[in-house]
């Protein structure tokens, strides 16, 4: 089994390059709880680029506008639609919650109009590691009225044959785990958790 890769995606507009920390703390829980080989550097991969096409698992976050060139939005869809899966999380500290309208439209126009759905709460995202038996979990962030003051009890996918291929967070998980990994023992519990069962979704479903 080839080592896990954490891809970070790199597209022309916005900022994504948020949450420096978050990958290695990911990496770190994948390494603390489970089997899973894992490659400790992150990848930045251009979304133009076809080495995008090498990874299983993508992410992508920003918290400014979401505008695809013509290339990058190919690739995005060709990408999700021949099974690849991509975890993008809305950094939603701007009132004026500029990433999430403009990727929302992005995707209805890469893939349709009713293409991106709320998932259930009862989702097996949230049984295929740890069990979250109310859905997504909350961030300090939406608790703190960061960004549009709302708390989102659920998350948004693009299915493709019965699978996630874009998993879509308002939730701010990016900022939620940007620390150093050796904190996490100040914690009561570890929240990065549910990055595991994404990853871990990513890789068998």
């Amino acid at each position: 089994m080839k080592p896990f890769i954490f891809t970070r995606l790199q597209y022309t507009s916005g900022d994504w390059d948020t949450d420096q920390r978050m990958p290695s703390n990911l990496l770190h829980s994948l390494i603390e709880y489970t089997t899973i080989p894992v490659d400790q550097k992150e990848k930045v991969v251009q979304l133009s680029s076809p080495d995008l096409f090498k990874s299983p698992f993508c992410y992508l976050s920003g918290h400014k506008l979401v505008e695809f060139s013509a290339q990058e939005r190919d690739h995005f869809k060709r990408y999700v639609q021949n099974g690849g899966f991509v975890f993008v999380d809305d950094c939603n500290h701007d009132i004026d919650a500029l990433f999430a309208r403009s990727f929302e439209q992005e995707m209805a126009r890469t893939f349709g109009p009713k293409a991106l759905q709320k998932i259930p709460n009862n989702h097996p995202l949230y049984t295929c590691f740890f069990t979250f038996e109310e859905g997504p979990p909350t961030t300090s962030f939406e608790l703190n009225g960061w960004g549009d003051d709302l708390v989102h009890d659920y998350l948004k996918a693009i299915t493709v044959n019965g699978r996630i291929g874009v998993l879509y967070s308002n939730k701010d998980y990016g900022c939620e785990w940007d620390y150093d990994f050796r904190n996490k023992r100040f914690l009561a519990e570890d929240n990065t958790k549910f990055g595991v069962n994404i990853i871990t979704y990513a890789l068998t479903a």
